[in-house]
């Protein structure tokens, strides 16, 4: 029987991005609206925050340990741990007044992949993917606009590249570059539906991917994360007791344990009276499953 516990009780307005770091033993995740940056460490049960200096969407590991690779909502920064500096590197989407940075992951090769999203009512399509490559060149992906860019992640052999627009309530895939240089692949080629939702309850947020290839998705709105098999057959439900579940990690000893934020974000007093545990933090045992050291971005030099 699968147990999701609640590990920490942060009620996060929304808890977003989170991913494990081995070298250190430490969760971290961002509550976005908040603009606060957290940290738990398995070992001592401790728990830390920083302020931003505005929304944290989204963040990546590098080779330093002291260094993050920030996704603040205007900007992609570095933040030192030893001194809660915020240094920027490049401003992202600045003729955009109404879109800001939202879901990101490292590629396998080392370069940050990240997408924008819209605050317009209008929920026009006007947000794009981006990488940030290694020479901290920032280059815009060949992929159709979107209004909720999530679900950002890539298969083990870094063949393809999953995403969505969290409206469509579909997850697309693309080819992306593989570690395998004797396979002939055209990055972003290829793009095509990964699984249809719209008979689903919830909607796309956040993804991770296993190391059996199999896509495992935080369902906003639908009480749950799923596992999708590499074909976008459902393989495994797992039910949150909240309503607003938004990003997966796997971490902890072995890879083995399958971390979930979730968001009080728009939900009435009713539903929170309903829900204690909306905003907080889940972590969720697997005896057969295990998770893919996550992936640092490899620029701006460090060990």
């Amino acid at each position: 029987m699968t147990t999701v516990k609640l590990l920490v009780d942060g009620k996060h307005l929304l808890g977003e991005g989170v991913l494990w770091c081995e070298r250190s033993g430490r969760l971290l995740w961002t509550d976005i609206l908040a603009s606060r940056l957290w940290c738990h460490t398995l070992a001592n049960g401790e728990t830390q925050s920083w302020a931003m200096p505005e929304m944290l969407a989204t963040f990546a590991l590098t080779l330093d340990d002291d260094r993050l690779l920030l996704g603040l909502a205007s900007q992609l920064a570095w933040f030192h741990f030893s001194s809660g500096k915020v240094t920027p590197i490049v401003a992202v989407e600045s003729d955009l007044l109404t879109t800001r940075i939202n879901d990101g992951r490292c590629d396998r090769q080392g370069r940050f992949v990240f997408g924008t999203k819209s605050d317009a009512s209008d929920r026009a399509p006007n947000c794009s993917f981006y990488r940030l490559n290694t020479d901290l060149t920032l280059e815009r992906l060949p992929l159709s606009p979107v209004v909720i860019s999530n679900s950002i992640c890539f298969s083990p052999d870094s063949a393809t590249m999953y995403y969505c627009d969290t409206i469509s309530n579909t997850i697309r895939c693309c080819d992306y570059e593989s570690l395998d240089k004797t396979v002939p692949v055209q990055a972003f080629n290829n793009d095509r539906l990964f699984a249809d939702l719209h008979d689903q309850p919830g909607s796309p947020d956040g993804s991770t991917i296993d190391s059996q290839g199999c896509l495992w998705n935080a369902q906003w709105g639908g009480y749950r994360v799923v596992r999708f098999t590499p074909d976008g057959q459902i393989d495994r439900i797992i039910a949150i007791p909240v309503s607003q579940p938004s990003c997966v990690a796997f971490g902890g000893p072995g890879l083995s344990t399958l971390f979930v934020t979730t968001a009080r974000e728009d939900l009435s007093e009713q539903t929170l009276q309903s829900e204690p545990q909306a905003g907080g933090v889940f972590n969720i045992s697997l005896e057969d499953v295990r998770g893919l050291p996550e992936g640092r971005f490899k620029g701006g030099g460090g060990a």
